[in-house]
């Protein structure tokens, strides 16, 4: 026989997540909905346990709900997670791409001494983008 069935409480402090993500994730489908016992109490099979760490793993990579839920169903496809993975890795680096041009404009405008936004607005050495390269401040 496998192991017992586990209550919502029990399951939550394993998977360590909180009992209202638990109703979260069964009313978004995450979780299938489980037996009830004769108490009307939830009855979670222990592999849930695994199924919980895999949606809270999936959302650390990044991952939004939505996107776990189909990768969840994808699972049962052969190439469902190498091509969302594939994905959401090219969103990653686009991402850190922007954060790059983001942290290098932040030390170039600490560089440039810039103290004050609006004067540094006006000044030649200003690195901050207030205004996309085909804006021309003398027709304002």
């Amino acid at each position: 026989m496998g192991e017992p069935d586990l209550r919502s409480g029990r399951l939550a402090d394993a998977a360590g997540v909180t009992v209202q993500t638990l109703r979260y994730y069964e009313r978004r489908g995450l979780l299938p909905a489980p037996r009830r016992s004769p108490g009307g109490h939830r009855l979670y099979p222990a592999e849930t346990v695994t199924l919980l760490r895999v949606v809270k793993a999936a959302q650390r990579l990044g991952f939004t709900l939505a996107e776990v839920a189909d990768l969840l169903a994808a699972g049962r496809h052969e190439t469902g997670l190498r091509t969302r993975a594939r994905d959401k890795l090219a969103e990653v680096e686009q991402r850190l791409a922007d954060l790059t041009v983001v942290r290098d404009t932040l030390r170039a405008a600490i560089s440039a001494g810039c103290d004050d936004l609006v004067a540094c607005a006006g000044s030649p050495r200003c690195p901050l983008p207030f205004a996309g390269p085909d804006h021309d401040p003398a027709t304002v």
